[in-house]
């Protein structure tokens, strides 16, 4: 059991997800986002943090035995608001992590690194970068700052490139994507349980029939997800026309992200 597991990004969907489920890893779980939170339970502390305040993220990294960065960004913005939270908070919380023995990291990085691969590639976790968004575009910056960390220093990550965590699929790609809410817990699980992870690129991903990313090389972690999409999919036939053959969500592994325009601050 670690001592103290850090969840950033923990006003948001996945981290009050992991605020709920995953009490049992740590004898405390400190919780923190930029955004206001519920106050804390039993065995919680919850820290308001910016990202991009480097002495802020120092202080909220010491004393933790374990990081699930969750936290930033998490849809396509300005590059403003993604340098920020996704870039400079990143390296704020590389940092930190040195400057505190080097706790192990779960980094949520995304399908977005490589969405302008098209759905009739299978792809394996060395394929080369094409992310579809500076959203995408920040997530390769993270990973390429595990590399460095890992290589420099030995910093353990888990990189969980992120399909889709919802209750259910939510449309026809999803079919392809989604990642069960209890998938996503066990995965979790393993990360922090296993007793030297390396620098490991996972597709978090159930096990659906349709898919696109090959795991087998994260296998030495044991996780075995469970669930699959296709227990859904009759209800998804049923709510919503499959989409055109040349529309964007049918084309690309990234959907509808390929298609958004670079905003403007």
């Amino acid at each position: 059991m670690l001592e103290r597991l850090l969840i950033t990004g923990a006003a948001g969907g996945l981290g009050r997800l992991a605020r709920s489920r995953l009490k049992h890893l740590a004898r405390t779980l400190r919780l923190s986002d930029v955004a206001p939170m519920e106050a804390p339970g039993e065995g919680e502390e919850v820290i308001q943090c910016n990202l991009g305040d480097r002495q802020a993220v120092r202080d909220l990294v010491a004393g933790c035995d374990g990081i699930l960065h969750l936290g930033g960004v998490s849809v396509e913005r300005t590059f403003d608001e993604i340098c920020e939270a996704n870039l400079v908070g990143v390296y704020n919380l590389y940092e930190a992590a040195r400057a505190a023995g080097q706790p192990r990291i779960l980094f949520a990085s995304s399908n977005h690194t490589i969405g302008f691969y098209t759905q009739d590639v299978r792809l394996q976790v060395d394929d080369p970068h094409r992310p579809d968004s500076l959203y995408g575009v920040s997530k390769c910056f993270g990973e390429a700052m595990s590399s460095l960390y890992f290589d420099k220093f030995g910093q353990e990550t888990a990189l969980v490139r992120i399909g889709s965590c919802f209750p259910e699929p939510r449309d026809h790609r999803m079919l392809a994507t989604w990642l069960s809410p209890d998938d996503f817990v066990s995965l979790v699980e393993c990360v922090f349980r296993a007793p030297r992870i390396g620098r490991p690129i996972v597709w978090g991903v159930s096990n659906n029939q349709a898919t696109w990313w090959d795991n087998s090389s994260a296998a030495f972690l044991g996780w075995q997800p469970k669930d699959s999409s296709e227990a859904f999919r009759a209800k998804i036939d049923a709510a919503m026309s499959v989409p055109d053959k040349d529309a964007v969500d049918a084309v690309y592994q990234g959907g509808k992200f390929c298609a958004e325009p670079i905003h403007e601050s």
